[in-house]
């Protein structure tokens, strides 16, 4: 397979992945809308993501939505890497129709074209999320191991931010999320990433299209959309103390994630691009390890070393997880896949091209006032 389609391919993840193939030998097509969230104002001009790329992989300006951009995608590829999609938990519990639209409506209109074209597409790969975990796998002193439900409004808005065992109530212990664990996303973006897998899946099977589906952890790392208030939490911290503002914690600053470097994402992913012997399994790209926002904040304030206040402000946006961390004891076996940087030097390099990067206008308010507008942030 040298022919390689990449929708949204002029994105974070698909840039970086795109560069990567070119440098193996890979012709790159990418299919990216160029979207202004990401991009700005005139990306054509000025992003550093689709400038990384253009004179480099041969690069459609279209949509996932779009039938004919799809027949003119697919033409000549020997394999789909299906990155497009509207991101991030926040925006997706109120921008529904846009979510289910693009993430739903553009993986099946791919293969509706699959199905009734002429093609040569031999593997799809599938950006799913650890949003489809909902909150993830937990232990119980009493019950075991349990998978529980959004926590409630009523005991958040009294500080209680604990995950609780959906049989007894009490609090329970994260563990980590292992791919056969219970899926039930409490956010529309955690429901349209699984949807997307899950048809993937079905349709992949019954066109004899091999489809490996990988759940990303929090990806970050150089590239970053710096501009973009709605996702990101590397970066919407570092552009605020860029612009000299206070950093507001939600909860109480323990909630976590399992943050993997960009080069260990593009290294998963191509894994499963080159393998044979890997069909229809889903894997969780991570690091292992759980790391609370809190920690995260001092960690870039110190290497951007800029002074800076914390405010944990006990705020909580609805549809967001307490914390959730992968367990990649598949990928590892399976595809000889370990995250080589760890977070303390994956946050150094994100900084050193912070650094070099302009300082971007602060819009974060913006999106916060957009969801205490609808209600969503308490």
């Amino acid at each position: 397979m040298k022919n390689i389609l990449i929708t949204g391919g002029a994105g974070f993840i698909g840039s970086n992945l795109a560069l990567k193939l070119v440098s193996k030998g890979y012709k790159i097509t990418v299919l990216d809308n160029l979207s202004k969230q990401i991009h700005g104002e005139n990306p054509i001009e000025t992003s550093p993501l689709y400038r990384s790329i253009k004179d480099k992989v041969n690069f459609l300006n279209g949509t996932v939505i779009s039938q004919k951009d799809w027949e003119e995608a697919i033409k000549n590829q020997d394999a789909i890497i299906h990155l497009a999609a509207e991101t991030g938990t926040g925006q997706s519990m109120y921008n529904i129709q846009n979510y289910v639209n693009i993430n739903i409506g553009g993986t099946a209109l791919m293969w509706d074209v699959l199905t009734n074209s002429k093609h040569h597409v031999k593997r799809v790969i599938v950006a799913a999320s650890r949003a489809i975990y909902g909150e993830g796998k937990y232990t119980c002193p009493k019950h075991g191991i349990v998978y529980p439900l959004s926590r409630s409004n009523e005991n958040m808005s009294i500080g209680d931010f604990n995950v609780k065992c959906p049989i007894c109530l009490e609090n329970v212990d994260l563990l980590a999320t292992s791919e056969d664990s219970a899926i039930h996303p409490t956010s529309v973006y955690g429901f349209t990433k699984q949807a997307q897998e899950e048809l993937s899946m079905i349709a992949g099977k019954s066109l004899d299209i091999p489809v490996v589906a990988y759940r990303y952890q929090n990806v970050y790392g150089p590239g970053q959309s710096l501009s973009n208030p709605y996702t990101g939490i590397l970066s919407i911290f570092s552009t605020r103390i860029k612009n000299g503002n206070e950093i507001s914690i939600f909860e109480d600053g323990e909630e976590s994630r399992d943050f993997v470097f960009i080069d260990d994402v593009v290294d998963a992913t191509i894994r499963g691009l080159e393998s044979k012997e890997v069909n229809f399994e889903s894997f969780n790209v991570g690091t292992g390890v759980c790391t609370n926002v809190l920690t995260v904040a001092k960690t870039l304030i110190k290497y951007l070393n800029i002074p800076t206040e914390i405010k944990v402000t006990g705020n909580y946006r609805l549809g967001d997880i307490r914390s959730n961390y992968a367990d990649i004891s598949k990928i590892n076996s399976i595809l000889g896949f370990n995250p080589r940087v760890t977070f303390d030097e994956g946050i150094s390099l994100f900084v050193d091209w912070v650094n070099k990067q302009d300082i971007m206008e602060d819009n974060y308010q913006q999106s916060i006032n957009e969801l205490k507008d609808r209600g969503l942030f308490k």
